[in-house]
């Protein structure tokens, strides 16, 4: 199976396994560092903890060991995003509209790689923040990544 057809499956195993909870799918990776990993990333208005990620491990490899569609051998990892989260999917740029995020880009734009300002909307086509009061629309397509901003 592709990389993107394993993510798909898990994610629908994953919704199938929370549904009726409070928890929420974030997102699903299949990567390959030095080995496999299958990373889910749950989240819920409370905060994950370790029972949620235990319920959710246990239930999804007891289903990926029964169906077997991956054939490389695999670290299962299941997580809360964290504090520091990446905003992949429009729900999760509704869910943090006015949170201070930063943003990277794949090339420069104005001379910059890099931008913190507060998520101020998005379509289609473009991410708008604010910085120092200045409105900065970016094309999606230049966006490498956005997470949330954290200071310490």
């Amino acid at each position: 199976m592709k990389k993107q057809d394993i993510e798909e499956l898990v994610s629908a195993i994953v919704e199938n396994i929370i549904d009726g909870t409070t928890m929420e799918l974030v997102d699903v990776e299949y990567v390959r560092e030095r080995d496999w990993y299958l990373r889910v990333y749950l989240d819920k208005e409370t905060g994950i903890d370790l029972d949620d990620c235990q319920m959710v491990s246990e239930k999804l490899s007891e289903e990926l060991d029964k169906q077997d569609p991956i054939e490389e051998n695999y670290l299962l990892e299941v997580s809360s995003p964290g504090l520091d989260r990446v905003l992949k999917k429009d729900k999760d740029l509704i869910h943090y509209n006015g949170r201070e995020v930063d943003v990277q880009l794949f090339k420069p734009v104005n001379g910059n790689k890099h931008y913190v300002g507060i998520l101020h909307g998005f379509d289609e086509d473009t991410i708008v923040i604010i910085i120092d009061e200045r409105v900065i629309a970016l094309e999606r397509k230049t966006i490498a990544q956005i997470r949330l901003h954290l200071d310490f």
